[in-house]
C-alpha cells in the first residue's frame, strides 16, 4: 500500500512539531525542513490545524505548535482519515472489474490494508519522534537555529 503524499507530509509535520519544544516554527520552516512545496505544507497544515492536532498562530511571534492531542494521536488513526475508506484496488471504477462477482482478491487487500492499519494504530506521534527519528528531526537547519537568530 503506497500513501498519498499529502498523508507522508502530513505525518512529517507532526514529527517536526513534535520536537520543537518551545520554539514555533512556521509553515515555511516546516516546508523547508521537510523538503516540500510551501503550497502543499499549507494546506497540510489547515487540514492538520481545522482536526484539532495542531495550532497555528498569525503574525509577529506567531508559528505552528503540536496540541496534546496531536503528540497523542494514533498514526494508525491518522493515516485511516486523511486516506479515507477507499479500497486498495477500484474494481467498481470506471470500468469494472469483470471478476467482481466472484474474487477473492478484493476481500485479500481489505484484510491486508486492515492488517497495515492495525499495525499503526498503537503508535502515536510521540512514539515516531523517539530516537533515532527524533535526533535527526533536531539536526535539521531551523530546528538549530535559536529564537531571533
Amino acid at each position: 500500500m503506497r500513501l498519498l503524499r499529502s498523508t507522508d507530509m502530513a505525518l512529517r509535520v507532526l514529527m517536526r512539531l513534535a520536537v520543537a519544544g518551545e520554539s514555533s516554527p512556521t509553515t515555511r520552516e516546516v516546508a523547508a525542513d521537510m523538503n516540500v512545496p510551501y503550497t502543499h505544507a499549507a494546506k497540510v497544515v489547515a487540514e492538520l490545524q481545522h482536526r484539532g492536532l495542531l495550532a497555528a498562530r498569525r503574525g509577529r511571534g506567531g508559528g505552528l505548535a503540536l496540541t496534546g492531542a496531536g503528540r497523542g494521536a494514533s498514526v494508525g488513526a491518522l493515516v485511516r482519515a486523511l486516506e479515507g475508506e477507499g479500497d486498495v484496488v477500484d474494481c467498481e471504477g470506471a470500468t469494472p472489474c469483470p471478476l467482481n462477482a466472484g474474487c477473492r482478491l478484493r476481500g485479500a487487500l481489505r484484510r491486508a490494508q486492515e492488517a497495515f492499519y492495525a499495525a499503526l494504530d498503537p503508535l502515536t506521534v510521540a512514539d515516531m519522534v523517539a530516537a533515532p527519528t527524533g535526533p535527526l528531526l533536531l539536526g535539521l537547519p531551523s530546528a538549530r537555529q535559536t529564537p531571533g537568530a
